[in-house]
């Protein structure tokens, strides 16, 4: 795999996004059965930022960067976020939150309820079977490329290893914020949210970069049964096509 660039990608309900360290590439299936494609090089590239516990967050902001982008040279481009159901999941989510830090749970309970629940809305879009499908088919386009030979539909670095880390993180996060006076409160969340974030990429990182390790092993395993069982599903030939032409139009402007 020395040779072989390193790849991200982000499943669509009618394609795939994959991007490398300078370039995008989107792919979708039109309603008339057509193959449309676009692809840019990034005006903002977070690979080139090193520092530990900046490095997570900007890599994050670097992929989610490029869907307005997209959206221009792509209109046929459907995003997961853009559907009613998930949206209005956001604002049931904010409500229940709401009402839940005025129970009488222990503050431990509330902040580990809130932190499970602000998935809610993630999880929702999956159970779309075309975003499912297509998000396998992410996984077995990048996978076979970085590999050289055929790869199941889960990845050693898709993001849901992210969630486990990210609930333990942003819950310790959340009750120290409790502890501040009143009036800090909202910016001690704001603040504990960012370094979960951070936190939970560098740990990942530490999964990466260590996979023969027990831990690294363990803490990978809950990530690897929430793809196989919700979050991914065998996708079809037509689905791979899609896939296979977003990684292709990719390493085309990576030079690969």
């Amino acid at each position: 795999m020395s040779d072989k660039i390193r790849l991200g990608g982000m499943a669509l309900p009618n394609g795939v996004l994959v991007h490398g360290p300078t370039s995008w590439a989107c792919a979708v299936r039109t309603p008339e059965g057509a193959v449309k494609i676009a692809a840019q090089r990034k005006r903002l590239i977070g690979s080139r930022i090193e520092r530990p516990w900046l490095r997570g967050p900007a890599r994050l902001v670097e992929a989610f960067a490029v869907l307005p982008a997209i959206k221009r040279a792509l209109p046929e481009a459907r995003l997961p976020i853009e559907r009613n159901r998930v949206g209005l999941s956001m604002v049931a989510v904010a409500a229940v939150l709401a009402g839940l830090r005025r129970t009488r749970l222990g503050d431990t309970s509330k902040e580990l309820i809130g932190s499970a629940l602000s998935l809610a809305p993630a999880l929702l879009s999956l159970r779309d079977g075309s975003l499912a499908a297509y998000h396998g088919a992410e996984h077995i386009a990048i996978g076979t490329y970085e590999h050289g030979e055929p790869r199941a539909r889960e990845h050693e670095r898709c993001g849901s290893h992210l969630v486990g880390p990210l609930v333990a993180t942003t819950t310790a996060g959340n009750l120290l914020a409790t502890r501040m006076p009143p009036r800090y409160r909202p910016a001690a969340r704001i603040a504990a949210s960012a370094v979960a974030v951070a936190a939970s990429t560098e740990l990942f990182g530490w999964m990466q970069a260590n996979p023969e390790r027990w831990l690294a092993r363990a803490l990978a395993r809950p990530g690897h049964e929430f793809q196989h069982r919700l979050a991914t599903a065998e996708p079809t030939l037509a689905q791979l096509e899609v896939a296979n032409a977003a990684l292709a139009a990719c390493l085309e402007l990576e030079e690969i």
